[in-house]
């Protein structure tokens, strides 16, 4: 497997019309979300920091958090209890999430309305979580939403993330979308198994991890696997992380943070290709 890898993208180039059959389109939407939930996750970790070291004498009025992106900047929103929340101090980052440049706004106001719609959608989400068997929760986990707004698409992403060190959580994660009254659409599970992989015990300088999909996941990667790869890839000593779905393998670069999605077709040439390479030399 060490040997492909080290030789896959010198055999890309010949089987780059196979690989064509790759949605672009599709591929490149489904990056687009996914950083925009690493971006908000990102967020809502540097924010809980800066607020429990800084704003700790709030803590008994917060009713909760949530992130969002917006234009060139991410900021995470520590908002008050009761039926009608307004801002108790909010975080905004460059879309960097470079802390050296954090802007802190911490005077109690009204919510934006593109604030109060999230916190709604993100509101309702929750009560859906406390009441539709739809929703698991696991020992050593915790359910995050993550709501985005793009134009009037309304969603809320939930992902398990973990409790624990050293783990890493892809799978039970849902998605629920809102009609134009902030309303619940649909819903539905993403992958429909939770997949732990323990990156503490990989020592190898150049770790490869995978998980598969199924049918009803889809070929291409989730935009919760784009975010989880970014969160905690570089937390671990991985290199790649292989998706394995039916018709495409999706290739993650850890240190790139991208992706290359192939064709199975084009991927098992490259395999056979290399297996061919492999017995000539010996």
């Amino acid at each position: 497997m060490n040997k492909l890898l080290l030789i896959l993208s010198l055999l890309l180039l010949p089987f780059i019309t196979l690989a064509q059959k790759v949605d672009k389109k599709k591929e490149a939407q489904v990056l687009d979300e996914g950083y925009k939930l690493y971006q908000s996750e990102m967020a809502s970790w540097h924010g809980t920091d800066l607020f429990l070291a800084n704003h700790a004498d709030l803590k008994e009025q917060a009713g909760g958090y949530f992130s969002y992106p917006h234009q060139d900047s991410v900021t995470c929103i520590f908002y008050s209890k009761g039926d009608v929340p307004s801002s108790l101090v909010s975080f905004t980052f460059s879309k960097e999430l470079d802390l050296n440049s954090v802007k802190t706004r911490a005077v109690q106001r009204p919510f934006t309305e593109q604030e109060n719609t999230l916190y709604q959608i993100r509101k309702k989400a929750l009560d859906e979580i406390n009441n539709d068997t739809l929703f698991q929760r696991f020992n050593n986990t915790s359910l995050n939403l993550v709501p985005l707004i793009e134009g009037n698409n309304k969603k809320v992403y939930v992902l398990t993330g973990p409790q624990v060190n050293g783990v890493v959580i892809l799978g039970n994660d849902y998605l629920l979308t809102f009609d134009k009254n902030s309303n619940v659409s649909s819903k539905k599970k993403l992958h429909n198994n939770i997949i732990p992989i323990d990156f503490a015990s990989s020592k190898t300088d150049e770790a490869v991890t995978m998980h598969s999909h199924l049918p009803s996941t889809g070929n291409y990667l989730t935009p919760t696997d784009v975010c989880t790869l970014l969160l905690y890839g570089q937390m671990s000593n991985w290199k790649q992380h292989y998706t394995i779905s039916e018709n495409l393998i999706s290739i993650w670069d850890v240190d790139q943070r991208n992706a290359v999605v192939l064709t199975r077709k084009a991927w098992d040439k490259i395999r056979k290709h290399s297996a061919e390479a492999a017995a000539n030399k010996n």
